[in-house]
């Protein structure tokens, strides 16, 4: 699936359901890297985007999982990073979809209104999808020239 392990992060709204992904991860053999945070207090979600993308941007890390109480406020701060292209997944299709077309690099959920089995199915979705390339690679070319 991946030669690097896969960064982790979350705030104090998606704490929970990382944990809950990270002994998934464990189960299945994946390895993993976990950014914080690392206990259940008040954090801001863009302070904890920041480690896990700079991770995936610097090569520590081929992909990265991100956790806020709905996903929507950490994936917006990680669409921030130049070269990140982070997708929330709320369901499966979507997560294979956002691999296989938009080659989606940081995956986001939310803690608050994804229920752990579902988190899984999505999580093994995503790893598990191949980006396709052609006329999607050329969507993602268009995407950085905008950056630029």
């Amino acid at each position: 699936m991946t030669s690097k392990p896969i960064a982790i992060g979350s705030d104090h709204g998606g704490f929970e359901l990382k944990n809950h992904i990270i002994d998934h991860l464990k189960e299945k053999g994946i390895e993993y890297k976990d950014y914080g945070i690392y206990e259940e207090k008040s954090a801001d979600y863009p302070d904890c985007a920041r480690p896990v993308c700079e991770a995936v941007l610097n090569g520590d890390a081929d992909k990265g999982i991100l956790i806020c109480g709905t996903g929507i406020g950490i994936s917006i701060a990680a669409n921030k990073f130049n070269g990140i292209r982070a997708a929330l997944c709320s369901d499966v299709y979507s997560a294979k979809m956002s691999k296989e077309h938009n080659n989606a690099n940081i995956i986001c959920l939310g803690g608050r209104v994804t229920g752990r089995e579902l988190a899984f199915m999505i999580v093994d979705t995503w790893l598990e999808a191949e980006f396709q390339g052609g006329r999607h690679a050329e969507r993602i070319a268009k995407i950085h020239k905008i950056e630029d």
